[in-house]
């Protein structure tokens, strides 16, 4: 049967994602503007019955078929199936394939998705980073559930800091501030515990950081933010909510962002939680 399609057809097909495919097809189908084009993508292709299947429906959609699959016997099946159906087929991978054998003298691995797992990683880095950013200290409280971690503690107990180089590493983190006065937002507390974590730090360094920060400030150190009694006050009541809800806390007091960052993944570990890490090795537990 005919297809009844009023635009012209094209199948990308893939025994990935279809990304590549997708992408080339787009870079091409812009220097003809103006020109409605149906896109039909079928990734995941491997095995000869799927296909057959694809080209007997590309036939009968009028379609052209671009393909990157990179395992030899899908390779065969669709060229075979096109002659068979008499359906044109772009391979844009073989040029590339057959001319790097010839350079390197030996058989590409012929394993799919490589590219795809390549960007994967790096498209998984942005995404954790522009979440931290808009997770900042306590910000789209409703959103905490989308994150791998969510850091808490008092303010100036290097949750941002932390949080951004986790972000870095591939791990979604946000933070929320604890207050002496306030109960922890509601968004907070309904959240699974062990993905809630709670940054420590003694008084004395606490209060050596945050007249750091009024210095910068160009504030009064004699201000409450830096005062002993209230940064005993905060740290206490923070103690507190952990506590309470059961979080599981970390001494910050005088390690380096890598090593918290480091000690974050390992209580992750040891809560049985998966963040499926994406960073590099030296951030990985030990466990």
């Amino acid at each position: 049967m005919a297809s009844t399609h009023a635009s012209p057809t094209i199948y990308l097909v893939s025994d990935g994602t279809c990304r590549t495919c997708e992408q080339v097809v787009r870079a091409v189908l812009v220097q003809f503007e103006r020109t409605a084009v149906r896109l039909v993508r079928k990734p995941n292709v491997r095995r000869r019955d799927t296909v057959e299947r694809l080209i007997r429906n590309a036939a009968r959609d009028r379609a052209i078929v671009f393909y990157t699959l990179v395992a030899p016997t899908a390779r065969e099946a669709i060229q075979q199936a096109a002659a068979r159906h008499m359906v044109p087929v772009v391979d844009l991978l073989g040029p590339v394939l057959g001319s790097l054998y010839d350079l390197f003298k030996r058989e590409p691995r012929a394993q799919p998705g490589v590219l795809y797992q390549s960007n994967k990683e790096h498209f998984d880095r942005i995404d954790a980073v522009e979440f931290t950013l808009n997770h900042d200290d306590g910000r789209r409280e409703h959103e905490l559930d989308q994150a791998d971690v969510v850091l808490v503690g008092v303010s100036r107990a290097c949750k941002s800091t932390t949080c951004f180089y986790l972000a870095y590493s591939g791990i979604r983190a946000a933070n929320v501030p604890l207050f002496a006065d306030h109960a922890p937002p509601e968004a907070l507390r309904k959240l699974d515990k062990r993905r809630v974590i709670g940054l420590s730090v003694n008084p004395y360094r606490l209060q050596s950081v945050r007249e750091a920060r009024l210095r910068d400030w160009n504030m009064d150190l004699n201000d409450e933010y830096a005062d002993k009694r209230q940064i005993a006050r905060e740290l206490r009541a923070a103690h507190e909510q952990m506590l309470e809800h059961g979080w599981r806390w970390i001494d910050v007091s005088y390690k380096a962002i890598e090593e918290i960052a480091r000690e974050v993944v390992q209580v992750l570990h040891e809560n049985g939680v998966d963040v499926r890490l994406r960073q590099d090795a030296d951030l990985r537990s030990d466990g």
